[in-house]
């Protein structure tokens, strides 16, 4: 895998990634796109997220909406690498058993998803849910 960052102005780059896709990072608070740990905030919950309506799919479960809703801590002093993560993931479906999720939360955080399992090495990954009748 590939992918270039491109500096565009002040604290503002172009990220662009080997399939063609760009986003911007934004060290400025607030600036014209994300930070980079924001970024890969995004990238945790887009993963995870990911795996958990593959996962529910698979089982033939009927979703109909997925979302992440993370909660990151930092360090106070540089490098202010995150320190804590908490996902609560938010499952929207038709008569969603509470056991499929569980299990599908489970094996995304504990086997499937690759930026959580990078992440784990250094930060404490906590990890909730709520399912939600369509």
């Amino acid at each position: 895998m590939k992918a270039k960052v491109s500096w565009l102005q002040g604290m503002c780059f172009e990220g662009e990634s080997e399939s063609g896709h760009k986003i911007v990072l934004d060290g400025t608070n607030p600036g014209q796109g994300a930070s980079p740990m924001e970024h890969v905030l995004l990238g945790a919950g887009g993963c995870s997220a990911i795996d958990v309506v593959s996962i529910l799919e698979k089982s033939r479960q009927t979703v109909t909406g997925c979302e992440v809703e993370l909660q990151a801590e930092r360090a106070e002093n540089p490098p202010r690498v995150f320190t804590a993560i908490h996902l609560n993931f938010v499952v929207t479906g038709e008569k969603l058993p509470e056991k499929q999720v569980a299990r599908a939360v489970d094996l995304s955080m504990q086997k499937y998803c690759s930026v959580m399992k990078m992440l784990e090495k250094a930060v404490k990954v906590s990890s909730s849910y709520e399912i939600r009748e369509r």
